[in-house]
């Protein structure tokens, strides 16, 4: 995972960002693009030109099947 500026990394350039359909109207929402590599790019929606997680195929992979899979169930609201 590296952590880069979004209007200084290139590869953030020409990306389309995209949210959950679950998400909230009020701009509180995480945010991710796909990058030419095959990588993921996840900002918070509040700071579109703020700092970027930018992760491999095999991290956002790990990741996503992880929470698929319930690891993370625990850190949800009770009424989620």
């Amino acid at each position: 995972m590296h952590i880069d500026h979004a209007m200084q990394d290139p590869r953030l350039r020409h990306v389309t960002w995209r949210k959950s359909r679950r998400s909230n109207p009020s701009g509180n929402c995480v945010e991710l693009a796909e990058l030419a590599d095959g990588g993921v790019a996840v900002r918070n929606s509040r700071f579109p030109t703020g700092p970027a997680l930018l992760y491999t195929p095999a991290e956002i992979t790990a990741f996503i099947q992880g929470a698929k899979d319930g690891d993370f169930d625990d850190l949800l609201d009770a009424g989620a």
